[in-house]
């Protein structure tokens, strides 16, 4: 039942929703932005796979918003659950205990690989990979230097900056994290497995693992006193969507093992996305640590840092705290999420939409041999575009054009950030075949209009 209070609230959204291009350029004029791909719609309401922009357009978003919609925008079950749990509690600090915190403790370890049985919970992602940062320094005295990889992106705070390409001149000049080195961390890197793009002119069947013998030459050679650890994405996503191969990571794995060096697998864009719980899982290989974020909270902001047993874990003397670590309306949101995640078998979707968009794109690609390769794991799925298959010259300007013509027609894909010539595909993982096969439609007609 309507009250006087509901009919108040529905009408100042109803008011803000209402607001003019006029209104909406001075509100604009207040704002600043420290990173995103800029040149999109102004979004007003979404459901599903879909959203609306301001004008009542619709797009089927291929970015689930940052990768981080897993169910895709506005799931009914969860808000439902969000919804009655705030009408119990909201904000709870870390120090209070709260049945949601214990049940989501239980649930993530209960999808962790074998021996990884504590986890921290944290506001956002890169706070989530500091947390592992923390622990690993922690366990390894007298360490002061982490190893990441060519064009890793692990987040943009003072802890996680150095370690992402953003820092360097990868992208071709110096930005965002180039400023503040001063205060960032400054790890060693070692070349990443881009097969693609051999960095020896190797082929995968005969390199002989050059990128994991360079690792290890790096730990040999290029860090001062023992490593703290291995920050690794087992797919670099902001890199290119480069898929790294299970020997790699084998590989990786025996290196660190060698070297008692803790591996941290960065998942904050891996989970689930990849066709199983966590990559550790898909690729048969387990870290000390595993950090989770983005859609682990259904929709609403979380970080999660997980812990191999034998391992010293934080204590309770401010080594981590946040004001909203223990947010508990994230919490029941990723409750309800994992709950979805089983019981609905999204897991098989990713998998088979996964598939069904690499075949398609496959299509396309004797079409447009502009495709130069096609990078899929579930439905993890970079596409990147060259001038030819033989000279892989990068098709920088004409792939941002790609994804603004894609929007012009319906849908949102995502760019790269480091490969300009990178278009991402990575929607919700609810996607059905109909709603793919108008992806791939909007996508041969917007490489159509580019590049012939």
């Amino acid at each position: 039942m309507k009250t006087a209070t509901t009919d108040a609230m529905e009408n100042e959204l109803d008011a803000l929703y209402g607001m003019s291009k006029e209104e909406m350029a001075e509100c604009a004029k207040h704002l600043m932005l420290g990173g995103g791909t800029r040149g999109g719609p102004t979004l007003h309401h979404g459901k599903g796979v879909r959203v609306w922009d301001v004008d009542g357009k619709s797009y089927i978003d291929c970015t689930a918003q940052s990768w981080a919609l897993y169910l895709g925008h506005c799931n009914e079950e969860v808000w439902r659950a969000v919804d009655a749990h705030a009408r119990r509690l909201t904000h709870v600090h870390q120090g209070f205990d709260t049945l949601p915190r214990f049940a989501l403790a239980k649930r993530i370890c209960q999808i962790m690989p074998k021996g990884m049985n504590r986890v921290s919970f944290v506001p956002t992602s890169a706070l989530a990979l500091e947390g592992a940062m923390k622990l690993a320094l922690k366990n390894r005295p007298g360490s002061a230097h982490f190893i990441c990889l060519w064009d890793s992106y692990h987040g943009t705070t003072l802890g996680t900056m150095g370690a992402s390409w953003i820092a360097t001149q990868s992208g071709g000049s110096y930005i965002g994290g180039s400023r503040f080195l001063p205060l960032t961390q400054q790890p060693v890197r070692a070349p990443n497995p881009y097969c693609y793009r051999c960095y020896w002119n190797k082929k995968p069947e005969s390199c002989g693992l050059e990128c994991a013998r360079w690792l290890e030459l790096t730990i040999k050679k290029s860090v001062n006193g023992p490593p703290a650890g291995l920050l690794i994405e087992p797919l670099q996503a902001s890199g290119g969507q480069i898929i790294f191969p299970k020997r790699y990571l084998e590989a990786a794995r025996e290196i660190c093992d060698r070297y008692q060096i803790p591996m941290i697998f960065d998942e904050i864009q891996t989970f689930v996305r990849i066709g199983k719980w966590t990559a550790a899982e898909y690729y048969g290989v387990t870290p000390e640590f595993i950090v989770l974020g983005k859609a682990v909270g259904g929709g609403l902001p979380l970080g999660v840092t997980v812990v191999k047993d034998g391992l010293r874990g934080y204590d309770p003397d401010t080594e981590e705290l946040h004001t909203f670590a223990n947010n508990s309306l994230s919490q029941v949101a990723a409750l309800k999420l994992l709950h979805i995640i089983a019981r609905d078998k999204i897991l098989d979707n990713v998998n088979r939409m996964g598939a069904y968009l690499k075949e398609g794109l496959l299509r396309l690609q004797r079409e447009f041999p502009e495709i130069g390769d096609i990078r899929q794991i579930g439905l993890h799925i970079g596409v990147e575009f060259v001038r030819d298959p033989e000279s892989k010259e990068p098709l920088d300007a004409e792939t941002r054009a790609i994804r603004d013509e894609g929007i012009r027609r319906g849908v949102i894909f995502g760019l790269a950030g480091v490969r300009k010539n990178l278009l991402k595909i990575k929607p919700p993982l609810i996607i059905t075949e109909g709603e793919c096969d108008e992806v791939l439609r909007v996508l041969r007609e917007a490489m159509k209009a580019v590049l012939r």
